[in-house]
């Protein structure tokens, strides 16, 4: 990141999580073109044939009734690597991954150093950013034939609802006292209760390993199931190989666990670039940004940091302040986290004010994407429906399909894929938003 950047006090759009003194967000760093265009081609990750076969999950999109239990059962996933480290690229498994890639299609952006403290060291490849390079300029719109990421809600009014780092698991430390009353289901249920909120939830796959149960009443529950790598690593910071082990790891984990392969994942920390974004890409998911950071992840707590909660009350605050005075032109992807007791009494303090003035919806759904899995038959509605609802109250008839190769393998148009990121956002909105496409 560039340190003139950092020392600025109010860090409006820079997306590290970092101790900040303001919330992070995404600028859109170019306008978006109508032209349509092919993209590298995508494709689901082929897993094992002997790997256990999801059970205890819906087969199609479920309104309901949901289990509301207070606890779940606790095991673990067999086979995978060691947790919250990055795997081995050794393995049969990451070498066929590895293999899948065409790596004439990743750009030979340079591996990045990070200092003790965090920061980039250089900060910058430059004024021309020739790799759409997050952490630097908020770059959104790759460089490369790839569709743009995703980072904002083109409606006003919208509240892209998203949670990293689940699912939060149970403490057996002398935390779990504070922690586990706030551990999965709490949040998932909380939701449930309180409108049948959905939201978009950007698993790590360590997490699923250990707690699979969560990510399973997570995914039966309704919510969108994306991917946020295996390990939490700033992923421009790796290897190419190292990337594709710490995405292939996390998919498998969340096919395993709850039966589906997301086509869209986060970097954390929002560090990304086009080399990481094609082998992303390439490996089945779109990139999903934000565009308004709580910075919750940084309140006192276990693997949090030292943030006034009254300095994210602000945030919550202003961005109410700002609604009402009418002065926003197009929604908001935020980011939040299921992390820790602090991050998740957060939202049970502020989503009931929120759903009061703001359409909260998952940040997919905002950028109308109803099919956010390989596996097509899961149909998500665009809008809350109550428990028991069916998708025919909220969302056209008329769906826009992808076309798909014998090998899994799609080929899409920016008008697919692309719609609802650049400049015409606000002119098409009132089209757009009435119309469910897939990834």
């Amino acid at each position: 990141m560039k340190l003139t950047i950092l020392a600025n006090a109010m860090l409006l759009t820079i997306g590290s999580q970092l101790a900040l003194a303001a919330p992070t967000k995404t600028t859109k760093s170019k306008a978006a073109t109508t032209t349509s265009k092919t993209y590298i081609p995508s494709s689901s990750p082929s897993f094992p044939s002997t790997m256990p076969t999801a059970t205890g999950v819906v087969m199609a999109y479920n309104y309901g009734p949901y289990n509301t239990s207070a606890s779940l059962p606790t095991y673990t996933l067999d086979g995978y690597p060691d947790t919250w480290t990055t795997p081995s690229t050794k393995s049969s498994e990451v070498k066929a991954a590895i293999n899948a890639i065409d790596w004439d299609k990743v750009p030979d952006a340079p591996v990045r150093k990070q200092n003790s403290d965090g920061d980039f060291e250089p900060n910058t490849d430059g004024d021309d950013d020739p790799y759409c390079w997050w952490s630097d300029t908020n770059c959104v719109t790759p460089k490369i034939d790839i569709p743009a990421d995703y980072y904002t809600c083109g409606r006003k009014g919208d509240w892209g609802l998203s949670y990293d780092d689940g699912p939060f698991n149970r403490y057996t430390d002398d935390n779990a006292d504070t922690e586990n009353p706030y551990a999965e289901p709490a949040l998932y249920n909380f939701l449930t209760e309180h409108n049948n909120q959905k939201a978009n939830l950007f698993y790590i796959g360590s997490n699923v390993a250990t707690y699979p149960e969560a990510a399973k009443r997570a995914f039966n529950d309704g919510h969108y199931i994306c991917v946020h790598t295996w390990s939490h690593p700033a992923m421009t910071t790796l290897t190419n190989e190292e990337v594709v082990a710490e995405l292939y790891w996390t998919l498998k984990a969340i096919k395993e666990a709850v039966g589906v392969t997301p086509k869209c994942w986060r970097p954390p920390q929002g560090d990304v670039d086009d080399r990481v974004r094609s082998i992303a890409w390439q490996m089945g998911m779109r990139t999903v940004l934000w565009d308004e950071d709580t910075n919750d992840w940084d309140m006192p707590a276990p693997g949090g940091g030292d943030l006034s909660p009254t300095v994210v009350d602000g945030y919550f605050e202003q961005w109410i302040a700002d609604e009402k005075a009418n002065n926003q032109t197009t929604g908001h992807i935020v980011l939040e986290h299921e992390l820790n007791h602090a991050t998740v009494n957060m939202t049970m303090k502020w989503l009931p004010t929120l759903q009061k003035l703001f359409n909260v919806i998952p940040a997919l759904a905002c950028n109308n994407v109803t099919q956010p899995y390989w596996e097509e038959q899961f149909v998500y509605p665009l809008s809350n429906v109550p428990v028991g609802g069916s998708n025919s109250t909220v969302t056209s008839s008329t769906m826009t399909t992808t076309t798909t190769t014998t090998t899994t393998t799609t080929t899409t148009t920016d008008a697919d894929n692309n719609i609802n990121n650049g400049a015409q956002l606000n002119a098409v909105t009132n089209i757009i938003l009435s119309q469910p496409t897939t990834m």
